[in-house]
């Protein structure tokens, strides 16, 4: 499928106008088309053209659009059953994903899994099962933190607009620290450790939740050394330690679970996203001490862990195995990184290149000496590949950052085209 640009939704604008409505306001499409057919990193729109999705479907599609042997796992579960509450009647796929996930964490811990629909579900109940295992009711996040949008995990999110303007009061007991960002806000830990303190006592935290790279923050590696420092601190103070892998986890970073680029063993992890290649399913994955702590039926929900998302979610990691998906994200992150700092080179509004494997991003600034955030450059950006056939995203407090999601089976030519797309509209805006 070749590009064809300009994109001309013509086809599409009846249904926009439909859309308009019928459909409230805060559902707001980046993309000006709709799709009608997607497959690996390529989408089709009503009107025939293609583009190039470095978005993934929000990081849900590591293994692409329609990959045939997630199409065949869900055909195959719909025709034996579509669901029964695993409360009620267990199922052979549920058991089968939890012992693969398990297995697939690092440690020296013994693993047990829990499965529910969304991100925000598994970080929720990860804080539950800490509470419930700590006897304890405080939970501390970090500034450019995204962790979902039901009540709790809209707490633990910190960017006001556009998540959490108009919708407080919010929880109780969460308490937000900085983030050792190494481009903006480099830390000293022990400093980071008396404000902590300072803002709660350690008997009264139940854990602490972090991302190994933050996603929605702006793909910000955590300065290094902090993540093993809190990983002793949590120790110390019998602190649970969550990793929210909602976006780095299923392979994106190189390694299946991100935190593994620490050499730490976090007692929660949870995950999503990609998990069942677009299908809606969670994981919080627990050392068993900690995630056996809540009784029977404390936790759970109607259509958690359904068995079609998790038979798509079994063909996922066979996928990642078979294709050899780990390499392929150290390589692909490889060549993005080459080519961002390549930019970076020629254009001053490349301010910083950062990431873990295929978690790649690149931070626009207005100035490079006062790092000042040039957020409307940024979205020019992103339009300008938009009207090229190629899909990115925004993300960071500031909207300053462009981030690549990028399924890891697409080709190298339409990596190549995207990323010469990128370039020219960086260019287009920087002069």
């Amino acid at each position: 499928m070749a590009i064809k640009a300009p994109v001309k939704a013509q086809g599409s604008k009846t249904l926009f106008q439909k859309m308009g409505q019928y459909v409230p306001r805060a559902v707001s499409p980046l993309a000006p088309f709709i799709i009608s057919e997607g497959r690996g990193a390529l989408v089709k729109d009503l009107e025939g053209n293609s583009h190039i999705d470095f978005t993934g479907g929000w990081g849900c599609l590591i293994v692409g659009y329609a990959h045939p042997k997630v199409v065949r796992a869900i055909q195959e579960q719909a025709q034996k059953f579509t669901h029964t509450d695993c409360s009620v009647i267990m199922y052979d796929v549920y058991i089968e994903l939890a012992e693969r996930l398990a297995k697939l964490a690092p440690g020296p811990s013994p693993k047990k899994v829990i499965f529910f629909n969304s991100g925000a579900e598994a970080v929720e109940n990860a804080v539950k099962i800490s509470r419930s295992y700590t006897k304890r009711k405080a939970v501390v996040v970090f500034e450019g933190a995204f962790h979902g949008r039901t009540y709790m995990a809209l707490t633990m999110t910190h960017k006001a607009k556009p998540y959490k303007e108009g919708f407080a009061p919010f929880c109780s007991d969460v308490y937000r620290m900085p983030f050792p960002n190494p481009y903006r806000n480099p830390m000293d830990f022990g400093r980071w450790e008396k404000q902590l303190f300072s803002l709660v006592n350690p008997d009264e935290i139940a854990c602490i939740v972090f991302e190994p790279v933050q996603g929605e923050g702006g793909f910000v590696v955590p300065q290094e050394g902090f993540v093993q420092f809190l990983r002793e601190l949590t120790y110390k103070h019998g602190i649970v330690l969550v990793a929210d892998e909602v976006q780095t986890g299923m392979g994106r970073t190189g390694k299946f679970y991100a935190y593994e680029h620490y050499g730490i063993e976090p007692d929660l992890v949870t995950l999503a996203k990609s998990l069942a290649g677009g299908m809606p399913l969670s994981a919080v994955v627990g050392v068993q001490k900690v995630i056996d702590a809540p009784g029977d039926s404390a936790i759970g929900g109607t259509y958690v862990g359904n068995p079609v998302a998790c038979a798509a979610a079994l063909a996922v990691l066979d996928i990642i195995e078979e294709e050899g998906l780990l390499d392929r994200a150290v390589e692909l992150g490889q060549y993005m990184r080459e080519r961002f700092e390549q930019m970076q080179q020629k254009y001053e509004i490349v301010g910083d290149v950062r990431g873990l494997g295929a978690m790649v991003g690149i931070e626009l600034v207005k100035d490079r000496a006062t790092k000042e955030p040039a957020p409307d450059e940024t979205m020019a950006v992103i339009k300008e590949c938009l009207a090229n056939g190629v899909i990115i995203a925004k993300a960071g407090l500031y909207g300053n950052v462009i981030r690549m999601l990028i399924p890891l089976v697409i080709k190298e030519d339409e990596l190549k085209r995207g990323f010469d797309v990128i370039e020219r509209a960086i260019a287009k805006v920087s002069h």
